[in-house]
């Protein structure tokens, strides 16, 4: 979100140089500059102890690939417990171990995604409402299941494999 007006005050910003971060949204009755705002959310591929990966598939996402799981962090939450929430609710499954692979900036979305692999014992999916429907299949399929290289979810699988990869060798 890119600030016209100061959300306190309502009035109209007007660029100020601040440091070294150049020219920014700035209200001189609040005497603060207004950032832009970006929404921040997580994304996991959870794999069981198979090499299998649960993939999801949600209409409102894609119609062509799956997903991982995804989801928007809340206030005072941290994106571990954001992980371990999103795994829970939309497939029904608890994770035994976190990792975070790194953060990914969506810009298709203004959002910034936090990676992680949540390894979890292979159960079956119980979908949330927002999930069309969910499968276990193995990891090395799933490069071809989700979006293609370039995106997030790839990345991660891409990460994921790699990482299986240099344990055996």
């Amino acid at each position: 979100m890119k600030f016209t007006y100061c959300p306190d005050c309502g009035t109209a910003l007007t660029p100020k140089e601040i440091g070294d971060e150049g020219l920014v949204p700035y209200c001189t009755r609040c005497k603060k500059p207004l950032f832009d705002m970006f929404s921040t959310c997580i994304i996991a591929l959870v794999v069981n102890e198979y090499g299998e990966a649960a993939l999801l598939r949600q209409g409102y996402i894609s119609d062509t690939y799956y997903n991982l799981v995804s989801g928007y962090m809340k206030p005072g939450e941290n994106a571990e417990t954001t992980a371990m929430r999103e795994v829970e609710e939309e497939i029904g499954v608890s994770v035994e171990r976190l990792r975070m692979t790194g953060t990914y900036w969506f810009g298709k979305k203004d959002m910034l995604m936090i990676g992680f692999i949540a390894e979890a014992k292979k159960r079956e999916l119980v979908l949330s409402g927002e999930v069309d429907e969910a499968v276990w299949v193995p990891v090395s399929q799933a490069l071809k299941m989700v979006h293609p290289a370039g995106s997030v979810s790839h990345t991660l699988v891409e990460y994921y494999l790699n990482e299986q990869k240099n344990r055996k060798d």
